[in-house]
């Protein structure tokens, strides 16, 4: 694989900042949400168009705020069994390895 032969001067155990993004995407789905509701009861009673179209927008941030989530919650879990991450791994631990490896080559391909 092309990252066992690194060159760069990346550090080797450099981590994502998933908490943060997680907090900044709860932040926007209960923003959008609140928007897009605010956005269509005022479309509701002034009949304007426009505030149509922001709720609109804001609902898709709140979709795109709730999808991330979603990512990051898989990337958080780090593909643990039973997860349905990893292909073949039937939800048991050591069941990603070939039978008769012993687990030595558990994550190669």
């Amino acid at each position: 694989m092309w990252l066992r032969d690194r060159t760069g001067t990346e550090p080797t155990t450099a981590r994502s900042p998933l908490r943060a993004r997680r907090i900044l995407s709860m932040v926007a789905l209960v923003l959008a949400v609140a928007a897009a509701v605010f956005f269509a009861i005022r479309a509701m009673s002034t009949g304007e168009e426009v505030w149509r179209w922001e709720a609109a927008i804001a609902a898709v941030v709140a979709v795109v705020a709730a999808v991330d989530l979603l990512v990051i919650r898989h990337r958080r879990s780090g593909g643990r069994p039973g997860s349905g991450s990893r292909p073949g791994s039937g939800g048991r631990p050591g069941s990603g390895s070939r039978p008769g490896s012993g687990g030595q080559d558990r994550y190669q391909q």
